[in-house]
């Protein structure tokens, strides 16, 4: 795909609004103020350099978190432009990082191939910095320019030293006072995005660095396989079913599309997809086109080779996607998004597209690789007959409308309200704490369902044997969207489901498997944002006639420093609480602390659900080892 010109000065830069809505709205343009809105800042700088890189005048990004809690970002583009705006009467330079939607995607033909989303970009960063500092290498000097809580301390960019490189450096300190709950960067979840974005563009060197640890931590993302070498990182922990992972690119004029995929012995689909960079979590026009001309390239090659007899049924695309780990990468000059999270590809020519590409070059590869092919199709037939044996089961765990109740499981004690919009189901673990959530309820809006002891782990199952688990049959049944390709996000009948385990080992056991149950089987749930961990206490303390709950031992470790001779009371269990105390701390809406479980990196997320529920144990100890200490912020 080419560009029609390679423009970037001044006049590229178009301009549509001002800042001053970002400051009183952060959370509109980043997403919230906690740890994921502070991290897109770095996402946002970030991709302005993968832009470069892109359009191919960018080679390395460097990343430093700095021991002063800032952050830096350095690459060697072609650098901001700094000459005056006629529009504007000031820098480019200036414009760009005072003014929103300013920038050179904006303008036909600087940037074809964009991976910013919203082209927010660096005016977003610069609006929720107390400090920005702006080094620009261009047209044979340096340039400078420095920000104070979004206002440049000098009018223009400062002219120093002469310069041969080019390229930009952005450095920016998050203000204190809209990230008031923490401006510490989480460096898996920098890395993890970073590794991300170095294998989505082949070749480009990312560097992370972190001052804050001593010695210097740091890593260094390059991959000349790009997608082959990303297919390779999740299958890590995974049986490989063939040894060649199948590697297609095609490039069209307006559009390009790049696959990488390999079958494993596990049952798990894991298929991510990308637009312009941007991870579709849900989805869209390229991931259709795939799935359309893999299931057919299958089958037509099972029937070709005799596999498939005349008189059997086609394999499915859920025959065809068992155990499949697969990278779709499209790029493309105009993305449309749509979405609950505007991260689900749009265009309809890209569907076309897509398929027609894989039409061409999955059958040649068939063929070339004729033995690996076989031992796929097997694996395919082999999942048909388990999707054949799961049809009665699947079919008891069908939804049924909202006014019947026949359906339901016998111990779902339901709420009044039909409105999904209001409606809870709190899954509560054992039969000890469900008395006291039924009596703690609201039961216009709140429903409990409990569970009887660990569910069935659904990382080592296939989903016919999930369904004969009478624990997951009760939560599919409830939730009514069905599961797996027959899942329905607009058959919800909770829009918030509400896991209610203990404050223990055991508990965070339970939450997990439950978790990995949506993650696997019912993503969407998590993607519409409707999963939460509710936050019972583990101590009660009282105070003269004060009552206070607590957590966890850190919260008590910080209770004590004030009250050193307070004698807490543990509980055991959420069956120790009664129901006053359980509608306090943890259902009622104007009390309670709920923690909505988000997805922001789908490869990170996939990482750590093979780590902790699939069969590396040696993996599994040193990622608890690591992470036991900092459980603050769930964020998968």
């Amino acid at each position: 795909m080419t560009a029609t010109r390679d423009s970037y000065q001044a006049s590229d830069i178009t301009v549509l609004e001002g800042l001053e809505a970002v400051r009183r709205r952060p959370g509109m343009y980043i997403g919230s103020t906690g740890p994921r809105g502070l991290h897109h800042l770095i996402w946002e700088v970030v991709d302005n350099s993968v832009d470069e890189a892109m359009a191919g005048h960018c080679t390395r990004i460097s990343v430093t978190l700095l021991a002063d809690g800032g952050v830096e970002v350095v690459d060697d583009g072609r650098g901001i432009p700094v000459e005056r705006l006629a529009k504007t009467r000031r820098s480019a330079l200036t414009t760009v990082l005072t003014t929103l939607h300013a920038g050179g995607k904006f303008e036909e033909g600087a940037y074809i191939k964009s991976g910013g989303l919203h082209g927010v970009g660096v005016s977003v960063v610069n609006a929720l910095s107390s400090r920005l500092e702006a080094e620009v290498r261009r047209d044979g000097h340096i340039w400078v320019q420095e920000f104070l809580d979004g206002e440049p301390k000098t009018k223009e960019p400062r002219k120093l030293r002469e310069a041969k490189k080019t390229g930009t450096t952005i450095r920016f300190w998050p203000a204190k006072a809209t990230f008031t709950e923490t401006t510490w960067f989480d460096y898996d979840v920098v890395a993890s995005r970073l590794r991300e974005t170095a294998f989505l563009n082949r070749g480009l060197e990312i560097t992370l660095v972190d001052e804050r640890e001593t010695p210097t931590r740091k890593e260094v993302f390059h991959y000349r396989g790009g997608l082959v070498d990303f297919v390779n990182h999740l299958n890590s922990k995974r049986d490989p079913l063939h040894p060649h992972i199948i590697d297609l690119i095609e490039e069209g004029d307006d559009a390009e599309i790049e696959v990488a995929m390999q079958w494993t012995t596990s049952y798990i689909e894991t298929v991510l997809s990308f637009a312009n960079n941007i991870n579709t979590h849900e989805g869209g026009t390229h991931e259709e086109g795939f799935r359309k001309a893999l299931t057919k390239a299958i089958n037509d090659f099972a029937r070709a080779k005799n596999l498939l007899k005349e008189k059997e049924e086609n394999l499915t695309g859920e025959d065809v996607r068992e155990g499949l780990t697969a990278v779709v990468s499209v790029r493309v000059k105009d993305p449309q998004f749509e979405g609950q999270t505007k991260t689900k590809l749009g265009n309809t020519e890209i569907r076309s597209f897509v398929e027609k590409a894989l039409n061409r070059h999955l059958p040649e590869w068939l063929e070339k690789y004729s033995p690996e092919a076989r031992r796929i199709v097997e694996k395919c037939i082999g999942a048909a007959k388990a999707r054949e044996a799961a049809r009665k089961a699947r079919e008891l765990t069908r939804r049924k409308s909202g006014l019947e109740s026949g359906g339901l499981p016998d111990k779902l004690a339901d709420c009044s309200s039909r409105d999904p919009g209001e409606s809870e189901l709190f899954i509560v673990e054992g039969k000890s704490a469900a008395g006291p959530a039924k009596a703690a309820r609201d039961s216009t809006t709140q429903a409990i369902l409990p569970i009887r002891g660990k569910i069935l782990n659904v990382e080592k199952a296939r989903l016919a044997k999930a369904l004969q688990n009478t624990e997951v049959q009760d939560i599919i049944t409830a939730m009514g969207t069905g599961v797996g390709d027959d899942f329905d996000i607009s058959k919800a009948r909770y829009h918030k489901v509400v896991l209610l385990a203990d404050a223990d080992v055991d508990g965070a056991h339970i939450r997990t498997l439950l978790l990995t149950l949506f993650f696997r089987h019912m993503r969407p749930l998590i993607e519409y944002g409707y999963v939460y961990i509710a936050q019972p206490p583990l101590y009660r303390v009282k105070v003269g006639t004060q009552v206070h709950y607590l957590k966890d031992d850190p919260a008590l470790a910080e209770f004590q420093k004030e009250h050193p001779k307070v004698k807490p009371t543990r509980f055991k269990g959420l069956g120790e609480m009664n129901a006053p105390e359980l509608r306090d701390t943890t259902m009622d809406p104007e009390t309670r602390t709920l923690v909505r479980v988000e997805m922001e990196d789908a490869a990170r997320a996939e990482e750590v659900f093979e780590t902790l529920m699939g069969d590396d144990v040696p993996s599994r100890k040193y990622f608890i080892q690591q992470n036991a200490g900092d459980v603050r912020f769930l964020d998968i």
